[in-house]
Parts: structure tokens; sequence; C-alpha cells
């Protein structure tokens, strides 16, 4: 039999590290345990796990300085658990790197779907070739540079394919306005987030059937964008 995935579950509370590791083995994955920012950096040097569940309020250091860190060296997905509910926050862990972004308290059920999309993630990012991204009526080619709705091609300017493109390769992940900024219009712009929200508009204009009810891209108010997976 597969061993499942291997989650490093990282909390300064034991019955909040003893929950989930009951809950993650009933659904086939692996579990390690770290209650300190040092005994995660550790951990996911020396066990290599799949995927880490984090905690930002360790005792002896942010899960926000952990985040930093292992964005050095690893591309290892991150899923933020954490009580902390400010926006502010949730834009930090993700402006750092991490994957998704979960607040306390939290449904086993929401956690496992995080963790499947940040697993799906990363074996897209390890994949050899582009995919071709389907969800529903829309499919994106990025090999090819081609987007379809519902089998109709749709043409898209060069910016709006471009924030198409980036928000597929990170598909299921919440993206900040800072994020697609940079990526789309270059590391020089932070702050204009009117622009993501101009285009974006635009975008959602030529996929969604409905835009002001969108299916694929969905806003995550303060934050910035999901593009759903299915």
């Amino acid at each position: 039999m597969t061993e499942g995935p291997l989650v490093l579950v990282v909390d300064d509370e034991t019955g909040i590290r003893r929950f989930l590791k009951v809950a993650l083995t009933a659904r086939g994955f692996r579990v390690a345990e770290a209650g300190t920012a040092a005994e995660a950096v550790d951990a996911v040097a020396s066990s290599r796990p799949d995927v880490v569940i984090l905690d930002l309020g360790l005792p002896d250091r942010d899960g926000l300085d952990v985040t930093r860190d292992l964005r050095e060296w690893t591309g290892v997905p991150i899923v933020v658990l954490s009580a902390r509910d400010r926006e502010a926050d949730k834009v930090r862990a993700l402006d750092l790197g991490a994957d998704d972004y979960l607040t306390k308290p939290f449904g086993t059920e929401e956690l496992l779907a995080r963790l499947r999309v940040a697993l799906r993630h990363a074996e897209l990012r390890s994949a050899a070739q582009p995919p071709v991204f389907r969800c529903g009526g829309l499919a994106v080619d990025l090999a090819h540079r081609q987007v379809l709705v519902d089998g109709a091609e749709v043409h898209l300017t060069p910016i709006e394919y471009k924030l198409l493109a980036f928000l597929v390769l990170h598909a299921g992940k919440v993206l900040t306005h800072r994020q697609l900024l940079r990526a789309v219009w270059g590391p020089e712009y932070g702050d204009e987030n009117h622009y993501v929200r101009v285009y974006m508009a635009q975008l959602r204009h030529k996929i969604e059937a409905e835009p002001a009810r969108p299916r694929y891209i969905r806003t995550e108010p303060g934050v910035g964008y999901r593009l759903v997976e299915e």
C-alpha cells in the first residue's frame, strides 16, 4: 500500500496536535509534530514533509518568521492555521509565501480540502509540462496560451492573460493584491491595488457567466483572489 502524504503539524498546543493527528491519520495522512519554531525548521529539513500546517503563535518565534525562513530554501506547501483573524496577518503570511490561511476555530473538512489543494498545487509546480487547467466550462492551456469557455475560445489582452495564467499556476491558493501586482506588472509595483481590481473585472466579464456572482475567480475580501479548483 502506498504511504500517504506526510503532514508536519506545527502548534504549541498539545491538544491541537493530538486532534489533528487523529483526524489526519484517519484520512490516510502520515503525521509529524513540532511544538516550536526551532523544532519546525529542523523537522522540515530532516523529515521533508509534503505539507506543513503552521500556527503563528509559537513560543520561541513568530510563525511569520518561520514562513519567511522556510521560503528561503524550500517550496513545501504551508497552510497557516491560526487564531489570528486580522486581514493584515493573512496578507502578511501569504505575501511571505504561505499557500493558504485558515483561522481557528476551524472545520476539519475545510482543512482537509485546503491540504488537498496545497498538495495538488505542489504537484503542478513540479510537473515537467504546463498543465491544461479545467474547472467547469473553463479550460486554460498554458502551453498554447489558449483560453476556452464552454468550448469557445476567449480572446484576452496580454495583461488579462498574464493575470489568469498566474492564477492558474497557483489554482486554489489565495493570492494577495501585492503578489498579483508583482507577478503581472513587475516588482516595482506593490500598492496599485486598483490595477488588479480593474483588470480582474475585465477578466471576469470575459470568462464568467455572471461576473457579479463569479464561479471561477473568488474574491477574498481585503486580501486578494483565489481561482477555484474542482
